[in-house]
């Protein structure tokens, strides 16, 4: 292996490359933090071509992070809804009246990562590319092109391994060009160093790449097993009164933490009309099967605490989990 503190040339080659192929997103136009900040939020689990409708739809309804943080958490909620993985977004408004409380964006590594949901990577990322701090991000991306141009197969999701990435993408960087540099890694595993079928043929690192001469890129990287994936049963019935149905906010320590969602039966008895079972929703680490009911009772029916009558025109005002949005798809049309 080479030594990272002596040999410039893996990180030239990777700007010559991203100078020529690096992709032409939005928030690379500019140095505010506030639209660096929402981009990486965005993308943490999310693909940039999904990504990138949501950011402008944010940046159009909130152009500043005052903005944001004047919002609702329902109003931010509901702009979010489809992406998924909805901690993000409330983790994105707090940390906006974090910002507006400070008085201005932190523009310290210690300050970015005082903000509520930002971690190392993209404390790492806002900061290069907002204020040239030189600062190494380690994602995917990253890890997948260190550890195959290296040969390393300590697992990337080890205590070991966390660290060995992250002393290794620190060395590499070039201080000069952090924001151009974290740019061009993260563009070069999305692009040509891919997880599966990647271009070694057409590669500018062919010749120094262990795992290519070793034939081990599709060995690397290595990670540990994860956890099983789980099945979870859930019924959901609407409840259809005189034009009205009831919602309730989902609480804490829970999928969906803060959306709504019909009337939730998980012990009892079911009424109504079947309208589909078995409906498959795959989250990360689970897989939800949900039966669907409409109830349309005669007299409005008592409910269990924390639920609300809306009006059915209404509903799409409020922020629902995916697996709810198609669900109400199924409902007949009155």
């Amino acid at each position: 292996m080479m030594n990272p503190s002596t040999d410039t040339r893996f990180a030239a080659a990777l700007l010559r490359w991203f100078r020529e192929n690096g992709r032409e997103l939005p928030w690379r136009g500019t140095r505010d933090p506030y639209a660096i900040w929402l981009s990486e939020i965005i993308l943490q689990q999310t693909r940039v071509q999904q990504g990138w409708e949501y950011w402008e739809r944010f940046m159009q309804r909130w152009p500043t992070v005052d903005a944001l943080a004047q919002a609702t958490e329902d109003e931010v909620l509901r702009e979010w809804q489809g992406l998924g993985y909805y901690s993000r977004a409330r983790n994105l408004h707090f940390a906006a009246r974090q910002i507006v409380a400070m008085g201005q964006f932190p523009s310290t590594m210690e300050g970015i990562r005082s903000l509520k949901g930002v971690g190392d990577y993209t404390a790492a990322a806002i900061g290069s590319m907002a204020f040239d701090l030189p600062a190494a991000v380690v994602d995917g991306n990253v890890y997948r092109v260190l550890s195959r141009h290296f040969g390393i197969s300590t697992p990337i999701n080890s205590t070991e391994g966390k660290k060995e990435f992250a002393q290794l993408a620190q060395a590499l960087l070039p201080e000069s060009a952090a924001a151009a540099y974290n740019q061009a890694i993260m563009d070069f595993g999305a692009i040509q160093c891919t997880p599966q079928s990647p271009r070694c043929l057409l590669c500018p690192l062919q010749e120094s790449c262990v795992a290519l001469h070793e034939d081990r890129v599709g060995q690397l990287p290595v990670k540990q097993k994860t956890l099983k994936i789980q099945e979870r049963h859930l019924i959901y019935i609407y409840v259809r009164y005189k034009g009205q149905t009831a919602i309730h906010r989902r609480g804490e320590g829970d999928i969906w933490q803060g959306l709504w969602e019909p009337l939730l039966v998980e012990n009892g008895e079911v009424r109504g009309e079947l309208l589909k079972r078995g409906v498959r929703h795959v989250l990360t680490h689970r897989v939800l099967l949900c039966d669907f009911y409409l109830w349309e009772p005669e007299e409005r029916p008592a409910l269990p605490d924390g639920y609300v009558w809306v009006d059915e025109a209404d509903i799409d005002r409020y922020a629902l989990p995916r697996l709810v949005e198609k669900l109400l798809e199924l409902l007949p049309v009155r």
